[in-house]
Parts: structure tokens; sequence; C-alpha cells
């Protein structure tokens, strides 16, 4: 599928009659990162936040680069309009997009975007434990939130989707909200992959990115022992030692 387009009905009226990729270049707002054929920015429209993701092409010395190394190159914005439909339609909360367009045959100069309403209000799992006092770590909220996040990781791991960059920080919830009615939204979709069954290097990777990151932020050894106990796709001793000693070299490199 060479063109693709999608608009929500307050975009398509917003829009209508007019070049929607002209329309979205001109967007304008707080860039969250600049990276080589690739912008995140927020911008507000109409009282409500959002969030825009433009790819502008990675150009063929990247696209080659990757195959060498055996990776598949991220060449626009569809790899995470296909995850968020994927987590959607197995029930994980994750962001709600409002708009997805691609255009242009060549993968190297391919334009596509996408457009996802904020989650306001939320705040990460990374931010929630670096703010809390470590004696207060251990409370219900937390456990629940690790309960959550196994599960999350789970339910896309069983149901062939891996993140390639699963670390807490990509993880958001409503700090407001009670422990029942919470949910843990995955964002950050746009390097995830799709199979009907996720390679096992590739839950090793995974996994080791929730334990490495839940290290950085000195979660107990007890709430790394809940998620890891929860989470349960491979239960192999083989497998948690390869997480673990792929969680340890991650720790060891910031270190």
């Amino acid at each position: 599928m060479a063109n693709a387009l999608y608009l929500s009905e307050h975009f398509s009226e917003l829009w209508q009659g007019k070049n929607v990729f002209e329309e979205v270049e001109k967007i304008t707002g707080d860039v969250y990162r600049e990276l080589d054929g690739r912008t995140t920015l927020r911008f507000e429209l109409d009282g409500k936040g959002y969030f825009l993701k433009i790819h502008r092409g990675v150009g063929w010395k990247e696209i080659f680069k990757n195959l060498v190394q055996l990776r598949l190159p991220v060449l626009g914005a569809e790899n995470e309009w296909k995850a968020i439909d994927k987590l959607k339609s197995l029930n994980v909360d994750t962001m709600t997009y409002v708009a997805y367009g691609k255009r242009g045959i060549n993968p190297a100069k391919q334009l596509s975007f996408i457009i996802t309403e904020d989650l306001a209000g939320c705040i990460s799992l990374e931010d929630y434990f670096l703010a809390m006092p470590v004696e207060d770590r251990a409370g219900a909220k937390a456990e629940e939130l690790i309960s959550k996040l196994a599960e999350s990781v789970k339910i896309m791991h069983q149901h062939g989707v891996n993140h390639r960059d699963l670390y807490i920080c990509h993880f958001l919830f409503d700090p407001k909200k009670v422990e029942s009615e919470q949910t843990l939204h995955v964002i950050d979709l746009h390097r995830a992959q799709i199979r009907k069954k996720v390679p096992y290097r590739w839950l090793v990777k995974d996994v080791a990115s929730v334990v490495y990151s839940m290290k950085e932020v000195c979660a107990s050894k007890d709430q790394i022992s809940r998620f890891t106990r929860l989470y349960d796709v491979v239960g192999d001793n083989q497998f948690w030692t390869a997480v673990m000693k792929k969680s340890d070299a991650l720790l060891a490199k910031v270190i």
C-alpha cells in the first residue's frame, strides 16, 4: 500500500478540501524529539492536546545499515499505526490515533505521520518511582501497577507483539485514579514488531529492558520478582538467566 490516509471526524472536517500532508507540515508546537528523518512534537487544537510524529524518510544508507545488522528498519508511521490497532484488539491500553497518513512508493523518501491524543494528566512509571520515597514504594498502588505492567507485557508477547524499547518510561498512567480504576498505557510503538510468534531473543530483550529499567529506579527485589512471576510467558531457568544477564549488562553501561 503506497499511499494511505485516515482522519477522525474532527480532522476530516478541519482539513476538508486541503492537502493533508501540507497541513501536517504546518503544525507547530513543543518539539519533544528531533532525529534524522523524524520529528515528535506536542500541539494543541481547540483546547485539546495531541502528539504528532512525522517521518520524512530515513534514506537508503540507514535502510541498508539496518539490513546488514539483520534489523528491520523503521520506515515511517505505519508501524505505530498498526501496533496501536493490534494492542487495542488485545485490550491492552495504549494511545488513540486521530490521524494517520503515508505518501510515496520509495521507502527511503516516504513521507508519513501519525497524530495521537495526549494522555493528559498521565505520568510514566519511571517518573512515579523516582518521585516516591523508597520507603513508600511497597504500597498497594505500586503493586497494582507492577501487576498491570506484567499483564500488558504478557499479553503483547503471547500475541506476537514485541516493543523493542520496553522500558518503564514507556508505560503511562493517571496517578489520580484509584487502584481499581487504574489503566497503564503503552506508548512509543514506532519500533514494535508484529508476528504470529515473538522470537526468543526478542522476548529476552523486551523483558530484560523492563527489569533493567525497574532496577534503575531502585525497585525492590520483591517488586521485580512480582513482575517476573506474573509475566510467566517463558518459564525455563535458561530464559530468566539470559534476562538477568542482559538487564545487568544494560545497568552496567549506565553506571
